[in-house]
């Protein structure tokens, strides 16, 4: 099988994979569903506060949605090419501040 076919399928899959979970149907993104912790507040804390609004804005419409048993039209889901990590690049940052600030403090 040639590269251009496995990458194809490999994209193909991924993008089922995506649609499977369901987070893209009530408009939510992939960095939306990631664990509260601290690391993720502190990131939270970092980002402009437009995105933090069209975050907050995408979470609550999605617990709406989901309260009254509903989804977005399949227009309005988030397309798999589109969501693009906005909060991930900087949660890793945070995590090796604090080892680092940890690592600094044990010895």
């Amino acid at each position: 099988m040639s590269k251009q076919m496995n990458r194809l399928i490999s994209t193909n899959f991924r993008k089922w994979c995506y649609n499977l979970t369901g987070f893209n149907q009530y408009g939510l993104r992939r960095d939306d569903c990631l664990a509260e912790n601290e690391d993720v507040k502190e990131a939270l804390k970092r980002l402009p506060q437009h995105i933090v609004d069209e975050r907050n804005f995408r979470i609550v419409r999605a617990m709406l949605l989901d309260t009254n048993k509903r989804l977005l039209p399949k227009e309005q889901w988030t397309k798999f090419e589109e969501d693009v990590p906005y909060l991930q690049p900087i949660v890793e940052e945070v995590k090796k501040e604090r080892e680092e600030r940890e690592k600094w403090n044990s010895e």
